[in-house]
């Protein structure tokens, strides 16, 4: 992987891609930065609103990391400062990154952001847009999905599987569909690269029980037997 680089500006540090932007600045991680910039909440998981920016011609999508929980009420978006590596948008640049250059339905990372103060420090991320993209759970709350799709889905997540990729919130609404029913993968938040083991299975369980939230909804959208069914066909590989 080549084009990663680093800029510290007082408290902020900065990775970006220089290949994609040749100069950043702390001011474009805040929304005021942005007067033209499109709200749309839960865009790429997580909580908070994301943010539609373009830059140059340049569609991205802006994520403030926020907590959540208890704890959440009390530091909102601050997190405890364990070292630049360790930090929430550094290590989804870092995965995302990864999993682009091996090929896989991911945004394209752009920079991350870490603004340190004291013992926390808030974060943000950009990567590029990707267009004409719904979360499956919208898809499916509109309506059912043919099997080829939910194949699609299967072996969308046996690729990731194969390349020992772990999503922590593995779900419908993090899968997203595109106009051409390609298949991709949102908010690598937590996520990390791991040696085969237990954990494709239970990542695959929590998809499950992802998909039995939208037949509780939308029972005609959702068949837990012909739907699963297809949808573990394809990440077996069968036809």
């Amino acid at each position: 992987m080549t084009g990663q680089a680093i800029q510290r500006q007082g408290n902020s540090v900065i990775l970006y891609d220089e290949s994609i932007v040749s100069h950043i600045q702390p001011a474009m991680f805040g929304a005021e930065y942005w007067a033209d910039a499109r709200i749309v909440p839960g865009y790429s998981g997580g909580r908070g609103a994301t943010l539609f920016v373009c830059y140059q011609g340049d569609d991205w999508v802006l994520k403030h990391y926020h907590r959540g929980g208890v704890v959440g009420k009390l530091l909102n978006d601050g997190f405890l400062y364990a070292g630049l590596k360790r930090s929430r948008s550094v290590t989804e640049w870092q995965v995302l990154r990864l999993a682009h250059a091996a090929g896989l339905p991911v945004p394209v990372p752009v920079a991350a952001h870490v603004n340190r103060r004291g013992l926390v420090y808030a974060a943000d991320l950009i990567t590029r847009r990707i267009p004409d993209v719904v979360p499956f759970s919208t898809r499916l709350h509109e309506r059912a999905a043919d099997p080829a799709v939910w194949r699609a889905v299967g072996r969308c997540v046996k690729r990731f599987h194969d390349a020992g990729f772990y999503h922590a919130d593995l779900s419908t609404h993090n899968l997203q569909i595109d106009s051409d029913d390609r298949i991709w993968l949102l908010d690598w938040d937590r996520g990390r690269r791991m040696q085969p083991g237990s954990w494709q299975a239970a990542n695959l369980e929590r998809l499950r029980r992802s998909c039995r939230k939208i037949h509780a909804i939308d029972a005609a959208h959702y068949s837990d037997d012909t739907d699963w069914a297809a949808l573990l066909a394809g990440y077996s590989g069968s036809p």
